[in-house]
């Protein structure tokens, strides 16, 4: 039986590692032949574009750096299906295409719409009694909105970026002796997992960031600007955190006007902009220096910055989907399930896909200040574990290096 392994939706600094691990679980198994990596997540199945990943992970050193690159080594999609009930024919075409290359068992790494990807292809097996392929569902995404899981292999990284590029930001504005205010804007649609991720420097005796705006709560335009002004009585460099998705009482994004209004596939608004929006707000209101910096996808591709517990507990959940194909499931999702804090623990289970697909997880109303402009001390002892330790970089000519296809 030969295997595959595809990667899809928006990439992470950790979606390699999870490739990395099913790959090494896979090769200590007698029963599996091939392991194929497929490119550009579900339409490489269809278009058949796949490469023996054995022909591309030819040493421990090639393996290290697959552990360490950012990205999605395989390309990434984003298609959604359709039901198989109204339409069969690609789900024919991908059972064709498994079967042509004699693949008993196909682990999708992706988030939310990934899982509807997982969620259907294998409705369409059992609907079909087809029982000799499995499908797996392995976690992935920046923004730690999957449910069903404790967290989301790719968080941890991302959030000591966020929390260290803060840090430094700080640091930076606090070198003038005039008043200013900068914001910070992060990834974070509906989810605010990011932006609340910058309170982690408080941990190294930071006040900054002095104010943090996630989705879960409305954001007021008027008590924002409330909010800076009593925050300059007390610092001279005023730090504002603000998740891109934040929204008006009216249920609007308050960055509207810079929206292009365009929606991807799975009907989500591409979004940016409220820190440029904030900035311009703080000018015409306060007229102090103000700027804005938008993380954007540096959030998810910086490999220097990533988090070793995050890399290590990616590694470990692909392994644990090979194992849980050989146990015969099929339909599921692999998940971590916290035991404790401290010591940091988990254990890693399975769930039914169809629970996470299409579906968000939120940033914990009762983890935000009643004013909605700050984040408590339950968020300090649920992040701090995913950000320990570093991985260091593979280096060449001064820089990183990539593992490549």
């Amino acid at each position: 039986m030969n295997i595959a392994v595809a990667q899809s939706g928006g990439p992470t600094c950790a979606i390699n590692a999870s490739l990395a691990g099913v790959y090494s679980a896979a090769q200590r198994i007698d029963e599996i032949g091939k392991v194929y990596g497929v490119l550009n997540g579900i339409e490489g199945v269809i278009n058949d574009e796949m490469v023996d990943l054995s022909e591309k992970i030819t040493s421990d050193v090639s393996y290290q750096l697959l552990l360490r690159t950012p990205s999605a080594v395989l390309g990434s999609c984003r298609r959604k299906l359709p039901n198989h009930m109204e339409n069969s024919g690609i789900f024919e075409r991908i059972t064709e295409v498994l079967r042509k290359r004699d693949i008993g068992m196909f682990f999708y790494i992706g988030g939310n719409d990934s899982m509807d990807t997982v969620a259907k292809y294998s409705a369409y097996l059992r609907d079909k009694g087809i029982d000799d392929i499995k499908m797996i569902g392995i976690p992935k995404t920046i923004d730690n909105d999957l449910c069903e899981t404790d967290h989301s292999p790719g968080f941890g990284s991302a959030a000591k970026y966020v929390a260290a590029t803060v840090q430094e930001i700080t640091r930076d504005s606090n070198v003038y002796s005039i008043p200013s205010v900068t914001v910070i804007e992060t990834m974070g649609r509906h989810a605010g997992w990011l932006a609340a991720a910058s309170c982690c420097i408080r941990a190294n005796g930071e006040s900054a960031p002095h104010l943090i705006y996630l989705p879960e709560t409305t954001f007021s335009i008027e008590g924002f600007l409330s909010d800076v002004k009593e925050e300059m009585k007390k610092h001279r460099a005023v730090i504002v955190v603000v998740s891109e998705g934040v929204k008006t009482a009216e249920g609007k994004f308050a960055s509207e006007e810079y929206q292009s209004g365009l929606k991807d596939v799975f009907g989500h608004s591409y979004l940016s902009g409220i820190g440029k929006f904030l900035e311009k707000l703080v000018a015409a209101e306060i007229g102090c220096k103000v700027r804005s910096i938008e993380l954007n996808v540096m959030q998810r591709c910086s490999s220097h910055i990533a988090s070793l517990e995050d890399i290590q507990s990616s590694e470990a959940i692909g392994m644990a989907a090979v194992r849980a194909g050989l146990e015969g499931k099929s339909g599921c999702m692999m998940t971590f399930v916290r035991e404790s804090n401290m010591p940091y623990s988990y254990r890693i289970d399975t769930v039914d896909a169809a629970k996470a697909a299409n579906s968000e997880k939120f940033f914990p109303r009762e983890w935000i200040n009643e004013v909605g402009n700050n984040v408590l001390a339950p968020a300090y002892d649920y992040l701090m574990p995913l950000i320990q330790g570093e991985l260091h970089a593979i280096m060449k000519n001064g820089m990183p290096l990539n593992f490549v296809i």
